[in-house]
């Protein structure tokens, strides 16, 4: 065991070691790119492309590895978090994930089974199919002749992950205290939010149950499929299911040519999504063509359930208000449902707000029911929350996302199928279930049990404060920062300061001197010097107790 936690102590700061290495050389390549010796060489060297603005960003996201890839192509949803320009740099994100040894990954298939692949499988593809950032996938097919997939987690990835995660809550905190006018955005809380979502994308046992649970919901329905999950060879690590052979539906020429009705396959797939939306509250949150494959009979069947939304009953209610308020061409209604999803009882620029919300409703007024895109109203009203700074829950853009690629991919398949009539069924069942006689009867029942709470209590509390100011026992404690503690944390944020200045200098010109003057051993003596130095006390840094 011992001998196990130093392999992956070791594991993490050789991931740290990487990251502050690639940190380093982009600092060092753009200060050096800046300089006049570098706009030299880009003058000569036209051929060299140094990346500016948000494409800097993006660059350095794709060198630091999977992790912060996952993270900023979730940023690059999330308007409520970076603007439209970072946004659009970020969308162009791409991961690049070399496989792991083909041998590596089927003995970490045999050690999750605690069996030989023989002892469970008739055959298992010693290549590949796909590689992922968490996870590879193989083919096989078992004892009993089922075909299937199989999905191994690449060794020691809960390590780095976890390892990432922790840097990246260091550099968000660090940004927050040098902009305090961005507090507004909860970057720390959208990196808890992505640590949930990629903890539970490492565990393949919540990806089984999301599978089961989606299987549940689609057993009578012959349009939709949901792959078989084997839950007796599946753990944290390992995730065996059903093969499924089908075309993707972006392969629009080879579904014409064998006979699929797209027409057909895009109804299907709107009406399978809506019924997770809108019924159940729980969906496919990356609907992407590659995670889509079209079966025999235009059966549309889903795969890859890592990624889920959930919607809470407070959502569940604002898309019904939010229904009900647009259909009665009403901002005040919708103004109020939005302000509800916010979490927000008051909002001062309400009047604001419902003027938006009307300038909306009558750019749209003479637009056909059939005709108006439904996911572009629902996201130009989030959009509006965000413009006013306030809060959207996570679970609404994955629904905004979730919506946009419905309509990408019934648009692809027939663009004269309109998406509102196949929505208002759904809308009205879901308006229905959120209004109905015992769901009013049983929310009236409870204003009426409060109400009659606080008058029990009421004269109880009320004599509780008169007799303890009569006592004298009402204390307010208000706690206020030590001077000298302020004092001495600046003179430490100072002294911090002077100590990275010099280490940096040193580090500089020590690399400098290498470059001009390679001769001269003293110049690699003191780079490594710096480094080692710089790299120590960072890691006493993160490591250190609070």
């Amino acid at each position: 065991m011992k001998l196990l936690n130093l392999y992956t102590n070791f594991l993490q700061v050789r991931r740290f070691l990487q990251i502050v290495f690639i940190l380093l050389q982009h600092s060092l390549k753009y200060w050096f790119y800046g300089t006049r010796i570098g706009k030299r060489r880009l003058r000569r060297h036209p051929e060299i492309q140094i990346p500016a603005g948000p494409d800097r960003i993006r660059a350095l996201i794709e060198d630091l590895g999977p992790t912060f890839v996952k993270f900023g192509q979730i940023l690059a949803d999330r308007p409520d978090v970076l603007n439209e320009r970072f946004r659009m740099a970020l969308k162009q994100l791409q991961s690049h994930v070399l496989p792991i040894d083909d041998a590596t990954a089927i003995s970490l298939i045999e050690g999750e089974l605690c069996k030989s692949k023989e002892q469970v499988f008739e055959w298992l593809n010693p290549r590949c199919l796909a590689s992922a950032s968490i996870g590879q996938v193989y083919e096989g097919r078992l004892k009993n002749g089922e075909e299937v997939i199989v999905k191994i987690q690449r060794p020691h990835i809960e390590n780095t992950i976890k390892l990432d995660i922790l840097l990246l809550r260091l550099m968000v905190n660090r940004f927050v205290r040098s902009y305090p006018k961005y507090a507004y955005m909860d970057l720390a809380g959208f990196v808890n939010e992505f640590a949930d979502q990629i903890s539970n994308e490492l565990d393949y046992f919540n990806e089984a149950e999301n599978m089961a649970r989606f299987g549940k919901m689609f057993e009578h329905e012959p349009t939709v499929h949901i792959p078989k999950v084997y839950s007796s060879y599946t753990t944290k690590r390992l995730l065996v299911m059903e093969k499924v052979g089908g075309i993707p539906p972006d392969r629009i020429d080879e579904l014409r040519a064998k006979g699929y009705d797209l027409h057909a396959i895009a109804v299907n797939g709107a009406n399978a999504l809506l019924k997770m939306i809108m019924e159940e509250g729980f969906f496919h949150a990356d609907p992407h063509p590659g995670n889509l494959f079209i079966m025999p009979g235009n059966v549309v069947c889903f795969i890859d359930f890592g990624m889920v939304g959930t919607l809470r009953p407070r959502e569940m209610s604002f898309i019904a208000n939010f229904l009900i308020g647009f259909v009665r061409k009403n901002p005040k209604s919708m103004g109020a449902a939005l302000l509800s999803l916010s979490g927000k009882k008051f909002f001062q620029d309400m009047d604001e707000l419902e003027f938006e919300l009307d300038s909306l409703l009558k750019r749209v007024g003479n637009v056909p029911v059939e005709e108006i895109n439904f996911a572009g109203i629902m996201q130009s009203c989030i959009d509006i929350l965000v413009k006013h700074q306030l809060r959207v829950p996570s679970g609404m853009f994955m629904l905004g996302k979730a919506l946009l690629t419905l309509q990408r991919f019934a648009g692809q398949l027939d663009p004269d199928l309109p998406i509102t009539p196949l929505v208002l069924p759904f809308a009205k069942r879901l308006v229905s279930t959120q209004y109905n006689v015992g769901k009013l009867a049983g929310a009236v029942f409870d204003t009426i049990a409060d109400y009659v709470s606080l008058a029990r209590n009421f004269p109880l509390q009320v004599n509780e404060i008169l007799y303890k100011l009569k006592e004298g026992t009402i204390s307010h404690e208000i706690k206020l920062d030590d001077s000298d503690n302020m004092g001495r944390m600046f003179r430490n944020f100072g002294n911090r300061i002077v100590i990275a200045l010099l280490l940096s200098g040193l580090f500089i010109g020590s690399t400098l001197l290498m470059a001009l003057a390679p001769q001269y051993a003293i110049g690699k003596i003191l780079m490594w010097v710096s480094a080692s130095v710089m790299v120590l006390m960072a890691l006493a840094r993160i490591f250190r107790k609070r």
